[in-house]
């Protein structure tokens, strides 16, 4: 492998709310491992108001100023797919590397179910930029 980062796509359904956290959260704490990008395969008009709020809150980042709701189709090619954890079919990108977070979706629900979801993204952005770091991407395949 080359020097450059590898690109990992978060994604789900539609793009406005856990992935966009993922997103958010991948730039803030592991820009110098990977680079992240978010999609869907359905776009709804803006970031889930809920997320970039409390995104605002506990890490002062304002998503609506450097993200927006994103087609698959909209991002380049990836190493990495991260599936938010759909309940629905999941979107489909090639990549080298695939997991399935298993996040539930916290729209519509309280602040402290979406505190729950947010510091899942931070510990699992983390643990990633850890498998990336120490080369063990390839040993996590399931038997």
């Amino acid at each position: 492998m080359n020097n450059s980062k590898p690109k990992v796509a978060f994604i789900c359904v539609h793009n406005s709310c856990r992935s966009q956290m993922a997103e958010a959260l991948g730039k803030h704490f592991a820009s110098d491992v990977f680079e992240s990008y978010s999609a869907g395969t359905e776009m709804k008009a803006q970031i889930n108001q809920d997320a970039v709020r409390l995104i605002k809150v506990i890490y002062l980042i304002d998503m609506e100023a450097t993200q927006r709701p994103k087609l698959l189709t909209d991002i380049p090619n990836v190493d990495i797919v991260i599936k938010m954890g759909c309940n629905v079919i999941c979107p489909f990108l090639p990549s080298k590397h695939e997991e399935d977070w298993g996040l539930e979706d916290p729209s519509d629900k309280s602040d402290e179910e979406f505190r729950i979801i947010i510091a899942k993204i931070e510990e699992k952005i983390k643990a990633l930029a850890e498998k990336i770091k120490t080369n063990k991407l390839n040993r996590v395949k399931k038997n």
